[in-house]
């Protein structure tokens, strides 16, 4: 089966969005400042309706048609439920041959890599969640799917993110090339038994 249960650690919750998830979905929005500001304020809860509307029905979907269970999830406290941020597994297709370990090569075939998404309110960051839920991920995706490679992108600015990326065990990659701007540090983990 490719659902993916309920993860945890010690103090941490990730589990699928359910539709009482709007709230949160919109308080993280905001905080990361990913809301459309050309949208007033109840365009942009509907937005968020329509991502927490999709990313509600989108697991059970997959697991209903035994595809991989890509998609975000919820970040909470396991002892209170106190939502805290998200996280998401995603299909990312990128030129992966324009990184140095890869050849370093522009204009080279894009390829699809199984990408991690994090997301944590800035009253949970510097605490080590996100690097908490990077590695439960890690740990359940490598354990429950097999997979050679899990990759994170982030800015070139973005050193929290990078730090993240290596407490979770991940080397770092930079583009050398302005394109796409998306892809310019990648944290890259293979798993060593394959």
């Amino acid at each position: 089966m490719t659902r993916l249960p309920v993860l945890e650690t010690e103090r941490l919750r990730i589990r699928p969005f359910t539709l009482t998830d709007l709230d949160n979905a919109y308080q993280l929005a905001k905080a990361n400042s990913w809301v459309d500001k050309s949208l007033t304020p109840p365009e942009q809860l509907e937005a968020q309706n329509h991502y927490v509307q999709w990313n509600s029905l989108n697991h059970q979907a997959l697991a209903n048609l035994a595809q991989p269970p890509t998609g975000d999830r919820i970040v909470e406290l396991k002892t209170t439920g106190e939502f805290i941020g998200s996280c998401g597994i995603n299909s990312i297709w990128l030129p992966i041959g324009q990184l140095p370990a890869f050849g370093g090569q522009k204009n080279c075939p894009t390829q699809p890599e199984v990408s991690l998404m994090w997301a944590i309110l800035p009253a949970y960051q510097g605490k080590g969640c996100a690097t908490e839920v990077a590695q439960l991920l890690i740990d359940a995706l490598f354990s429950r799917f097999n997979l050679k490679r899990i990759i994170a992108t982030t800015a070139y600015d973005n050193i929290a993110s990078q730090r993240v990326m290596e407490k979770a065990g991940m080397r770092l990659e930079k583009n050398p090339f302005p394109d796409p701007f998306w892809l310019q540090v990648v944290g890259i983990i293979e798993q060593e038994s394959l």
